[in-house]
C-alpha cells in the first residue's frame, strides 16, 4: 500500500484483497479471535505456501518456494 492516488503501489494489497475475499468468501464470524485465526490459516497455509504466481518471470513457484530460492541464490553469491 503505497501513495494515494497511485494505482501501481497499491496493486500488490488489492491482488491480495481479492484473493482472500474469492477463497474465503464474506461471511460472519461469531467473533474476532475466530476471524484472524480463519484469515492466519489462509495465509499461512495458502497464499504463502500452496498459491502458485501466475508469472513466467516468478517461474509459477508459490512465494515460499521463490523466496527459498532467493535466499539460496543469495548465499550462493557470497
Amino acid at each position: 500500500m503505497g501513495r494515494t492516488g497511485s494505482c501501481f503501489d497499491n496493486a500488490a494489497a488489492e491482488s491480495f484483497w481479492a484473493v482472500l475475499k474469492e477463497e474465503i468468501g464474506t461471511r460472519f464470524w461469531p467473533d474476532r479471535a475466530t476471524a484472524r485465526a480463519d484469515v492466519f490459516n489462509f495465509i499461512e497455509t495458502f497464499y504463502s505456501r500452496s498459491r502458485l504466481r501466475k508469472h513466467i518471470h516468478w517461474g509459477y513457484l508459490t512465494p515460499r518456494e521463490t523466496r527459498l530460492r532467493y535466499r539460496q541464490d543469495q548465499a550462493l553469491a557470497a
